[in-house]
Protein backbone atom coordinates (compact mmCIF):
# COMPACT_ATOMS: atom_id res chain seq x y z
CA UNK A 1 0.00 0.00 0.00
CA UNK A 2 1.20 3.53 -0.64
CA UNK A 3 0.08 7.03 0.14
CA UNK A 4 0.45 9.45 3.03
CA UNK A 5 -2.97 9.05 4.63
CA UNK A 6 -3.19 7.41 8.06
CA UNK A 7 -4.80 4.19 6.82
CA UNK A 8 -2.12 3.59 4.21
CA UNK A 9 0.70 4.30 6.65
CA UNK A 10 -0.83 2.08 9.35
CA UNK A 11 -1.23 -0.76 6.85
CA UNK A 12 2.41 -0.56 5.78
CA UNK A 13 3.62 -0.26 9.37
CA UNK A 14 1.63 -3.36 10.33
CA UNK A 15 2.97 -5.31 7.37
CA UNK A 16 6.56 -4.35 8.15
CA UNK A 17 6.24 -5.55 11.75
CA UNK A 18 5.22 -9.05 10.60
CA UNK A 19 4.23 -11.26 13.57
CA UNK A 20 5.23 -8.55 16.04
CA UNK A 21 2.21 -6.54 14.89
CA UNK A 22 -0.09 -9.04 16.68
CA UNK A 23 1.09 -7.70 20.03
CA UNK A 24 -0.47 -4.33 19.29
CA UNK A 25 -4.20 -4.93 19.52
CA UNK A 26 -5.67 -1.59 20.59
CA UNK A 27 -9.06 -0.76 19.03
CA UNK A 28 -9.07 1.21 15.78
CA UNK A 29 -5.35 0.55 15.31
CA UNK A 30 -4.65 2.91 18.20
CA UNK A 31 -1.20 1.46 18.89
CA UNK A 32 0.00 1.97 15.32
CA UNK A 33 -1.48 5.47 15.19
CA UNK A 34 0.46 6.27 18.38
CA UNK A 35 3.68 4.94 16.85
CA UNK A 36 3.17 7.09 13.76
CA UNK A 37 2.36 10.18 15.82
CA UNK A 38 5.52 9.74 17.86
CA UNK A 39 7.50 9.22 14.67
CA UNK A 40 6.02 12.40 13.19
CA UNK A 41 6.98 14.34 16.33
CA UNK A 42 10.56 13.05 16.04
CA UNK A 43 10.62 13.96 12.36
CA UNK A 44 9.71 17.56 13.22
CA UNK A 45 13.19 17.93 14.71
CA UNK A 46 14.86 16.70 11.52
CA UNK A 47 12.44 18.19 8.98
CA UNK A 48 11.24 21.41 10.65
CA UNK A 49 8.12 23.23 9.48
CA UNK A 50 8.00 26.98 10.06
CA UNK A 51 4.56 28.53 10.45
CA UNK A 52 3.32 31.93 11.59
CA UNK A 53 0.76 32.82 14.25
CA UNK A 54 -0.44 36.01 15.91
CA UNK A 55 -1.90 36.89 19.29
CA UNK A 56 -3.48 40.13 20.47
CA UNK A 57 -1.54 41.66 23.33
CA UNK A 58 -3.12 43.11 26.45
CA UNK A 59 -1.24 45.45 28.79
CA UNK A 60 0.05 43.60 31.82
CA UNK A 61 -0.80 40.16 30.47
CA UNK A 62 2.21 37.87 30.11
CA UNK A 63 0.75 34.53 28.90
CA UNK A 64 -1.09 33.73 25.65
CA UNK A 65 -2.48 30.65 23.92
CA UNK A 66 -0.41 28.99 21.21
CA UNK A 67 -1.37 26.77 18.24
CA UNK A 68 -1.85 23.09 19.06
CA UNK A 69 0.91 22.10 16.62
CA UNK A 70 3.57 24.37 18.12
CA UNK A 71 6.74 22.45 18.87
CA UNK A 72 9.11 25.34 19.50
CA UNK A 73 9.04 29.13 19.34
CA UNK A 74 11.29 30.59 16.64
CA UNK A 75 11.25 34.39 16.38
CA UNK A 76 9.21 37.58 16.09
CA UNK A 77 9.55 40.87 14.28
CA UNK A 78 7.45 42.71 16.89
CA UNK A 79 9.50 45.74 17.88
CA UNK A 80 12.45 44.73 15.71
CA UNK A 81 11.96 47.58 13.26
CA UNK A 82 11.77 50.34 15.87
CA UNK A 83 14.37 53.05 15.50
CA UNK A 84 14.95 55.64 18.19
CA UNK A 85 16.82 56.57 21.34
CA UNK A 86 16.20 55.74 25.00
CA UNK A 87 15.56 59.42 25.76
CA UNK A 88 12.75 59.67 23.17
CA UNK A 89 9.20 59.86 24.51
CA UNK A 90 8.26 57.08 22.12
CA UNK A 91 11.02 54.72 23.26
CA UNK A 92 9.26 51.43 24.14
CA UNK A 93 11.76 50.32 26.75
CA UNK A 94 13.18 46.85 27.17
CA UNK A 95 11.24 44.38 25.03
CA UNK A 96 9.91 41.20 26.63
CA UNK A 97 11.77 37.92 26.31
CA UNK A 98 9.63 35.21 24.75
CA UNK A 99 9.33 31.67 26.13
CA UNK A 100 6.96 28.76 25.72
CA UNK A 101 6.11 27.35 29.16
CA UNK A 102 3.55 24.61 29.82
CA UNK A 103 1.91 25.06 26.43
CA UNK A 104 1.60 28.83 26.64
CA UNK A 105 3.48 31.72 25.09
CA UNK A 106 5.00 33.93 27.80
CA UNK A 107 6.28 37.46 27.28
CA UNK A 108 8.45 38.49 30.23
CA UNK A 109 8.07 41.10 31.49
CA UNK A 110 4.48 41.48 30.33
CA UNK A 111 4.05 44.13 27.61
CA UNK A 112 3.07 47.55 28.89
CA UNK A 113 0.35 49.81 27.53
CA UNK A 114 3.10 52.15 26.29
CA UNK A 115 4.81 49.34 24.35
CA UNK A 116 1.51 48.27 22.80
CA UNK A 117 0.77 51.87 21.81
CA UNK A 118 4.20 52.24 20.20
CA UNK A 119 4.61 48.80 18.60
CA UNK A 120 1.07 47.56 18.06
CA UNK A 121 -1.19 45.06 19.77
CA UNK A 122 -0.66 42.30 17.20
CA UNK A 123 2.22 40.05 18.19
CA UNK A 124 3.07 37.92 15.14
CA UNK A 125 5.65 35.20 15.55
CA UNK A 126 7.21 32.30 13.69
CA UNK A 127 7.26 28.86 15.25
CA UNK A 128 8.36 25.32 14.49
CA UNK A 129 5.33 23.09 14.02
CA UNK A 130 4.87 19.40 14.68
CA UNK A 131 4.22 17.14 11.73
CA UNK A 132 0.76 15.62 11.40
CA UNK A 133 -0.21 12.16 10.13
CA UNK A 134 -3.81 12.83 9.12
CA UNK A 135 -6.69 10.64 8.01
CA UNK A 136 -6.84 12.69 4.82
CA UNK A 137 -3.63 12.34 2.82
CA UNK A 138 -3.81 16.00 1.76
CA UNK A 139 -3.58 17.06 5.42
CA UNK A 140 -0.54 14.96 6.28
CA UNK A 141 2.42 17.33 6.58
CA UNK A 142 5.23 14.80 6.18
CA UNK A 143 6.89 15.05 2.77
CA UNK A 144 6.17 11.90 0.69
CA UNK A 145 9.92 11.64 0.16
CA UNK A 146 10.27 11.02 3.92
CA UNK A 147 7.64 8.26 4.01
CA UNK A 148 10.12 5.44 4.61
CA UNK A 149 11.90 7.53 7.24
CA UNK A 150 8.59 8.05 9.05
CA UNK A 151 7.86 4.31 8.98
CA UNK A 152 11.35 3.50 10.21
CA UNK A 153 10.92 5.83 13.18
CA UNK A 154 7.49 4.33 13.89
CA UNK A 155 9.06 0.85 13.87
CA UNK A 156 11.59 2.06 16.42
CA UNK A 157 8.72 3.18 18.66
CA UNK A 158 7.03 -0.20 18.29
CA UNK A 159 10.24 -2.02 19.17
CA UNK A 160 10.78 0.21 22.21
CA UNK A 161 7.34 -0.73 23.49
CA UNK A 162 7.97 -4.41 22.81
CA UNK A 163 11.26 -4.17 24.68
CA UNK A 164 9.46 -2.77 27.71
CA UNK A 165 7.01 -5.69 27.63
CA UNK A 166 9.50 -8.47 26.99
CA UNK A 167 13.26 -8.07 26.92
CA UNK A 168 14.06 -11.68 26.07
CA UNK A 169 12.22 -12.79 22.95
CA UNK A 170 13.57 -11.98 19.52
CA UNK A 171 11.44 -10.32 16.87
CA UNK A 172 11.58 -10.30 13.07
CA UNK A 173 10.55 -7.20 11.17
CA UNK A 174 11.04 -5.79 7.71
CA UNK A 175 13.02 -2.55 7.92
CA UNK A 176 10.76 0.22 6.63
CA UNK A 177 13.73 2.19 5.32
CA UNK A 178 15.83 -0.45 3.54
CA UNK A 179 13.24 -3.24 3.17
CA UNK A 180 15.65 -5.79 4.66
CA UNK A 181 14.57 -8.46 7.14
CA UNK A 182 15.91 -7.86 10.63
CA UNK A 183 15.80 -10.36 13.50
CA UNK A 184 16.97 -9.45 16.96
CA UNK A 185 15.63 -8.55 20.39
CA UNK A 186 13.17 -5.62 20.30
CA UNK A 187 15.60 -3.47 22.30
CA UNK A 188 18.40 -4.10 19.82
CA UNK A 189 16.08 -3.46 16.87
CA UNK A 190 14.88 -0.21 18.41
CA UNK A 191 18.45 0.96 18.84
CA UNK A 192 19.32 -0.12 15.29
CA UNK A 193 16.31 1.64 13.77
CA UNK A 194 16.95 4.83 15.73
CA UNK A 195 20.54 4.88 14.44
CA UNK A 196 19.31 4.37 10.88
CA UNK A 197 16.75 7.11 11.35
CA UNK A 198 19.47 9.52 12.49
CA UNK A 199 21.61 8.65 9.47
CA UNK A 200 18.71 8.86 7.04
CA UNK A 201 17.45 12.19 8.37
CA UNK A 202 20.73 14.02 7.79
Amino acid sequence: MSGMGRAALVADLKASLLDASKVFAAPADGDFVRHLDKAAAALAVKRPRTLVHAVTLAAGQANYAVPADLWQYKSTSWGAGYRGNPWDRTWPGRLPQVRVIDGELWLMPAPSSHQIAMLGATFSFFYYALHVVAVDEAETTVNPGDRNLLLLRAQAEAMRELAMRDTVRSASVRDGFSGQMRTNTPAALAEMFLAEFERGAV
